[in-house]
């Protein structure tokens, strides 16, 4: 019998919110995959890229659908990629990072209508002015004035929006998480910056094309070709130059700029430090009026600068600080009595030589800290204060501000007084010499007193835990760089007892200080920690658990020092205290006393590095001099806050592409060589890795995993191959080639050699079915 044909089945109308998001997604993912730097990407990956909610995973279903069906992108190996025709006449005109969307003639009127988010369009309470920050991956965060939670910007909708820029954000309210609202980048109401570094990238079609990171994903930018005093041949690929933007594009097309100078070669190291400074617009040279005040001071402390002060010259007292520290802000006294320790802080009296509304303190007021590139610093304050006359270096008269703490054998503080004073420190210690004199191998007059340190810090750390405060002793990886700024080697620095001595002698100290200032009713520069959000904390609860740790979902701070104290050394713990501070929100300087989650303190400000932070100085003045109105505590919280980041990613800029250089010199030395390295994140489309020499984060495709077919399991955070069962997990070592170094990107491409996975059957599984390894072809490097 004929079997009866099935009838068609009819599609049912979409919603008008369905047809909205339909949309949405649309525009969203036809301008991902026609970006420059799109590579064909499966259903799945794609979804991660573009951040799908699963709510939402049928109607993207019917956007490649349309895509694929009105011809616009083909699929290739399950891959989606741009179809031919369409790529070719994206090639065509002036560059552009991306072109209109007018060939989606069907829907081109309803996609200009629609907000990406779904709210009446009249509702102004959905806009918003505030700051961006751009992190280097392309998303950012909007600050606005008086709300607390910042608005997560995600790529696509930056809306070439650069780092600092004030603008005008559409706020998306049904996405709303615990971690805080989505938004959309409406419009930039004003430019932080006129001028921008690039490196010159390509030479074509009559426009040089400089890449600039700080454009994220627009990060190409058109150099003008009238603006060039010599024909265009007079650039070449690898040029570091400064352009002034002449105009900022959109999304559709790419920023235009005018050559101001060209900085050197990006092949020369010597000019790193002095790039990043024009780049991220920090401030180096100081006024002449400023100098001559600093010079005006002398090389010593003056006879009648000691007056009304508490001599403490024949207090056994000393610094303890990094081998190549030059501005020594603060020593340290203990003295062990009958029933208690008398411990004794000092830090350097910055501000009798700062006053406010000085030459000093105007420029001090626009640094707000110095920033500390590998060899090099660019201080707050001149040199002839830096590092000599408030540096309290071995055996010279210096000015402090001294806060001493009574403390008993428990660790409890029984009193605490603070006074201006004069030291004579009587030793520069480094960290390596005190752990030395510590451990007998260094002979010091002063050991005992290192040794009641010791045991007072052990006091101090057990209050702290008691207190709920989560200790992550992680190792430092310092870069050793000569005078011409050539990477030379790594140096990984341990957090021993003696850097936990110091810390614990200084967290007290800023304690203390707080405690007092707020006693007596004065504003205050709080430095404040915001609790995490819940939402993070389960995160990372899951991820603790794919490690075969427990935690529970909402875990509190003791839950979280358990976790740690069974956890043994070694990679899987270091990638979890990472994980664990990255799910933390930044701590930052405040006017609201909010308190300090990190630390586990109601009251925290910092005080203990004057030299170095313009906050501190401030607490310094608070403790002597009238105070300040909460409105101007408040400026100066925020200025202090946003020059914070702006150093910490200058700094970060310089390290990696000094790690990157050093990389290239290891690789060259020796022809194919093999970079130990060891698995950090696990995503549906790769594997994050760090080289351990370098801890230099790199990166391996999912297509570049041998041997298999790898699916992604969620629930244990982890690439399983289909066939062979080979495991890839966080915590797994590596051993891993360098494919490439692109300078201009300052990216590198690796190649795996070999992979040692935790789980037993697997690695039974992969001894089976070995791959053989071919050598990788040579590269050109620039």
């Amino acid at each position: 019998m004929t079997k009866a044909k099935k009838e068609p089945s009819v599609p049912r109308k979409k919603t008008a919110r369905e047809e909205k998001l339909f949309q949405n997604l649309l525009r969203t993912t036809y301008e991902f995959i026609k970006g420059k730097r799109y590579n064909p990407l499966n259903r799945l990956l794609l979804i991660d890229r573009l951040q799908i909610h699963p709510d939402h995973l049928d109607i993207f279903d019917q956007v490649l659908k349309h895509l694929k069906d009105v011809g616009h992108v083909k699929v290739n190996q399950e891959k989606y990629l741009l179809h031919q025709t369409t790529q070719k006449s994206l090639q065509q005109g002036p560059p552009q990072i991306d072109t209109d969307i007018e060939t989606l003639q069907q829907t081109k009127q309803l996609v200009e209508k629609q907000p990406p988010f779904n709210r009446a369009e009249d509702n102004r309470e959905d806009i918003v002015v505030g700051v961006i920050r751009l992190h280097p991956r392309g998303f950012g965060f909007v600050e606005v004035e008086g709300q607390e939670v910042d608005i997560f910007i995600p790529k696509p909708y930056v809306n070439g929006a650069v780092d600092g820029d004030r603008v005008e954000v559409l706020i998306n309210r049904e996405s709303v998480s615990e971690k805080g609202p989505d938004g959309k980048i409406l419009s930039v109401i004003e430019r932080k910056r006129s001028q921008i570094v690039g490196i010159i990238a390509h030479l074509r079609d009559k426009h040089p094309m400089a890449y600039s990171s700080l454009l994220g994903d627009r990060a190409f930018v058109v150099v003008e070709q009238d603006s060039l005093k010599k024909p265009k041949e007079s650039l070449k690929v690898g040029d570091r130059v400064l352009l002034e933007v002449t105009d900022w594009g959109s999304q559709k097309t790419a920023p235009h700029a005018v050559l101001k100078e060209k900085l050197g070669s990006i092949s020369d190291p010597t000019i790193d430090i002095q790039v990043a400074i024009l780049e991220y617009d920090l401030r180096q040279e100081f006024p002449e009026e400023a100098k001559k005040e600093a010079l005006a001071f002398g090389t010593k402390v003056a006879r009648q600068d000691l007056e009304g002060r508490e001599d403490l010259t024949e207090l056994e007292c000393f610094t303890i600080d990094p081998d190549t520290a030059k501005d020594f802000d603060d020593a340290i006294s203990v003295v062990k009595e009958k029933k208690h320790y008398v411990l004794g802080v000092h830090i350097a009296d910055v501000s009798h030589y700062v006053k406010p509304g000085s030459h000093l303190d105007k420029e001090a007021r626009l640094r707000c800290n110095s920033t500390y590139f590998p060899g090099k610093c660019v201080p707050m304050l001149p040199h002839e204060l830096s590092d000599n006359l408030c540096s309290l270096k071995e055996g010279v008269l210096r000015l402090t501000v001294s806060v001493f703490l009574t403390i008993d054998f428990q660790g409890n503080i029984l009193n605490s007084r603070i006074s201006r004073s004069v030291i004579k420190s009587k030793k520069r210690f480094t960290y390596k010499q005190a752990k030395q004199v510590l451990d007998g191998e260094l002979k010091s007059s002063h050991k005992l007193t290192l040794q009641e340190l010791e045991t007072l810090c052990h006091l101090l750390k057990k209050k702290r835990a008691e207190r709920g405060s989560v200790e992550l002793t992680m190792p430092e990886l310092v870069l050793l760089v000569d005078t011409d700024g050539v990477a030379t080697g790594t140096e990984v620095v341990q957090y021993d007892i003696t850097h936990q001595m110091v810390e614990e002698c200084m967290l007290l100290a800023n304690e203390t200080v707080a405690k007092h200032l707020s006693s007596q009713g004065k504003e205050l520069t709080w430095r404040v920690h915001e609790e995490p959000a819940a939402e993070s904390l389960r995160e990372f609860a899951v991820l603790v658990e794919a490690f075969g740790y427990k935690l529970p979902a909402s875990p509190t701070p003791e839950d979280i020092q358990a976790l740690f104290v069974t956890i043994p050394p070694g990679p899987t713990g270091q990638y979890l205290a990472t994980c664990y501070i990255r799910s933390m929100r930044l701590a930052c300087y405040s006017a609201d006393n909010i308190g300090h989650y990190g630390l586990s303190l109601e009251h925290y400000c910092h005080f203990t590095s004057p030299i170095r932070r313009y906050v501190d100085t401030i607490a310094h003045r608070l403790l002597f001099e009238p105070a300040y109105d909460k409105k101007t505590i408040e400026a100066i919280c925020k200025d202090a806050s946003d020059r914070e980041r702006l150093s910490a990613k200058a700094e970060m800029s310089v390290k990696q592409l000094k790690k990157l250089r050093y990389l290239d010199k290891l690789r060259k030395e020796k022809e194919w060589r093999q970079f130990e390295a060891v698995v950090t994140r696990i995503k549906p489309f790769g594997i994050y890795f760090d080289l351990i020499e370098l801890m230099l984060e790199g990166f391996l495709h999912i297509s570049e995993l041998d041997g298999d077919y790898f699916i992604f399991d969620d629930k244990r955070l982890q690439l399983r191959g289909r066939h062979h069962g080979m495991v890839y997990r966080a915590g797994d070592p590596l051993f891993v080639l360098v494919k490439d170094i692109d300078f201009i990107t300052q990216e590198a491409t690796f190649e795996l050699v070999s992979h040692e996975t935790t789980d037993k059957k697997a690695a039974d599984k992969k001894t089976a079915h070995k791959v053989e390894r071919k050598k990788p072809k040579k590269r050109q490097i620039l």
